[in-house]
């Protein structure tokens, strides 16, 4: 007997999307012992860019420019609710303070598995409290070195990596 019908319409497979619900953004703690998810979190932005290298010349071919890719960066967005006296908002207050690269991590919560980490900077940590809703909080982070994916991880690398927040 074929398993779901063969998976002509119920391929799992496909189904390998990630809900934005269950991906978390975490910091380590001054010394690297703790990974602490950021409390109040509603949103997450990745973004990845390459800057452009042009390499047109007045005879280059129908006028068309021509490009390559050249340096790397990334960096990440982050918003939710402001939760006063959490241990991640203490650290993100201290690290912005200070100038400090931010070791951080995202992980998938469901699936209790590290997604990407990297070092980065805190270019932008700002509060807001209307007078008709809750506390905010908006993050802005920019990468320092490369955005490393940690899903293709060797066994042996795997073992030596904080899987989830404790």
């Amino acid at each position: 007997m074929a398993t779901y019908d063969s998976n002509v319409y119920c391929d799992f497979a496909d189904a390998s999307a990630k809900a934005g619900k269950d991906i978390l953004l975490c910091i380590f703690n001054a010394d690297g012992s703790e990974l602490l998810a950021i409390s109040g979190q509603q949103s997450l932005s990745i973004n990845r860019s390459a800057d452009t290298i042009d390499i047109s010349s007045k005879d280059t071919e129908g006028g068309w420019k021509k490009q390559l890719a050249g340096a790397k960066s990334w960096d990440i967005s982050n918003d939710g609710i402001y939760i006063i006296g959490s241990e991640s908002h203490k650290l993100l207050g201290q690290y912005f303070e200070s100038g400090a690269l931010v070791c951080l991590k995202i992980v998938d919560a469901k699936e209790t598995k590290p997604l990407m980490g990297g070092l980065a900077c805190i270019t932008d940590y700002s509060l807001d409290a209307p007078y008709d809703d809750a506390m905010t909080y908006s993050l802005s982070l920019a990468g320092s070195g490369r955005l490393v994916d940690l899903t293709d991880l060797s066994e042996e690398d795997a073992a030596n990596v904080t899987a989830m927040p404790e």
